[in-house]
């Protein structure tokens, strides 16, 4: 393997592990943060969803325009931008501001997200290629167990009013280093065959416009905005819209950003539904977790990141095997994958109402690593199977589609349960929308047990295990 791969190997695992750190440390800041900016409602839901609102809308015209202009360039800026916006971001007087720059901040990972996929794929082939793979996925996983851990530590070292601030900048010095490193060791230059760039911008402004719809009402208070019924009557017709102008866009010959054979297909859509209901419940049920040990129980940043742990390891070692479940299993190992997930939500359910403060932490640990180790047998194998249906040269747009719907997902169920969270408390209603959520999921992959696939492309591999923490 040349030396040269290796170092941009690394470039791209610091970039991955700079994005995911910060992203799995700032729940447990959310309650501080919360206090010390005087942040209501609606302005929360906007710092904790619309980074990943930004980060999914950035992707599929980032992941074009790298395709066609070269990497380096466009992760150097992304990474640039993740950076700046985290010093705002931590150095904010107002909730508003810290908003604004997670938004910017998830623009940025959006943009470095398919630049580290696309020079995996550049670089590395065959043996090399899956060993790249496993390491960035287990550079998840070391982000996912250090995330809430470090998170932890900070608010408990600077209190409450510093530690959120130092939470957000953890990962600046990881960028301000990665910048450099990726000027000097990831590959420039355009790829050797030039080609026309096309972004379908309508395409991706009514995508974002039904996201927008869907959102509204949850970050909107009462009487702000138009009507709550008239949101989902504006979703249907921009859908409608979007319907319409990705067939136009297709016939002229351009690459849309819903491309009708994917739509089309039964495989690719009940796969996608999957993984979009199984990443926003898994989410969204850690974060309401961590509001609800915090807020409602008055535990430590630290003490309620703690059973998150055993989790996220479960999760980093269950998603290095789960290619032998897919292997044995196929789509039914996916779906008792899942049933396990369900099990596990219920679970926590039953654990929060039944289980006194001396044994809850253990309780929890049990029900976090059963979540954990379901989520590792979920994500990958369910990708395979799912990008094994898309048509030949399409995996790769196939590929930045199911990453942006996973992210609409997180978006609309995150800013639902924190709506619920921070207006009521009522830990039981925002995680049974969880729990629906994951049994969707599961319903989805059983429907799909009869969908026969296609043997899935050689050259484009499912995306790694890691973004799913």
């Amino acid at each position: 393997m040349p030396r040269r791969n290796v170092l941009a190997l690394v470039v791209c695992l610091a970039a991955a592990f700079t994005t995911l750190l910060d992203q799995a440390s700032l729940n447990a800041a959310i309650p501080a943060l919360r206090e010390s900016t005087g942040a209501g409602p609606a302005t929360l839901q906007w710092i904790i969803a619309g980074y990943s609102l930004a980060f999914g809308l950035a992707m599929v015209p980032a992941g074009r325009l790298g395709d066609a202009h070269g990497r380096k360039w466009f992760f150097v800026g992304g990474m640039a931008l993740f950076a700046v916006a985290g010093v705002v971001a931590a150095t904010a007087s107002e909730a508003w501001i810290v908003a604004v720059a997670r938004l910017a901040q998830g623009a940025g990972a959006g943009i470095i997200n398919p630049q580290v996929y696309g020079l995996i794929q550049d670089l590395f082939t065959g043996r090399d290629r899956a060993w790249a793979l496993g390491a960035y996925s287990t550079v998840g996983g070391i982000a996912a167990v250090l995330g809430p851990l470090t998170g932890g530590l900070a608010l408990g070292a600077f209190g409450d009013d510093l530690g959120w601030r130092v939470v957000l900048l953890m990962g600046v010095p990881f960028g301000l280093l990665t910048v450099p490193l990726a000027i000097k060791c990831l590959p420039g230059g355009r790829p050797d065959r030039a080609r026309r760039t096309t972004l379908d911008l309508p395409g991706l402004a009514l995508l974002g416009t039904v996201t927008l719809c869907l959102l509204l009402p949850f970050v909107l208070s009462g009487g702000q905005g138009l009507p709550v019924a008239a949101w989902p009557v504006i979703a249907v017709a921009a859908l409608a819209a979007l319907s319409w102008w990705e067939r136009r866009y297709a016939r002229s010959g351009r690459t849309p950003v819903l491309m009708p054979e994917l739509v089309r297909s039964r495989g690719f859509a009940l796969g996608t539904l999957t993984a979009m209901f199984q990443f926003g419940a898994s989410l969204s049920a850690n974060l309401v977790l961590v509001l609800y040990l915090q807020e409602s129980l008055g535990w430590s940043a630290l003490r309620a990141a703690l059973p998150l742990i055993p989790g996220a390891i479960g999760f980093a070692a269950a998603s290095s095997q789960s290619w032998r479940l897919v292997a044995r299993f196929g789509r039914a190992g996916v779906v008792g994958a899942l049933a396990g997930s369900v099990t596990a939500i219920a679970a926590t359910i039953v654990v929060l109402h039944t289980v006194a403060s001396p044994w809850l932490s253990l309780a929890l640990i049990c029900t976090q690593s059963v979540a954990g180790v379901t989520g590792g047998l979920v994500i990958s194998p369910n990708q395979a199977l799912t990008l094994a249906h898309a048509p030949a040269g399409a995996a790769g747009l196939a590929g930045a589609f199911l990453q942006v719907s996973q992210r609409i997902s997180a978006t609309l169920s995150m800013a639902a349960v924190t709506g619920i969270m921070v207006g009521s408390q009522n830990f039981t209603a925002a995680l049974s929308i969880c729990l629906t959520l994951m049994a969707a999921s599961a319903v989805c992959a059983a429907l799909d047990l009869r969908t026969r696939a296609a043997p899935a492309p050689a050259t484009n591999p499912p995306v790694p295990a890691a973004e799913a923490r």
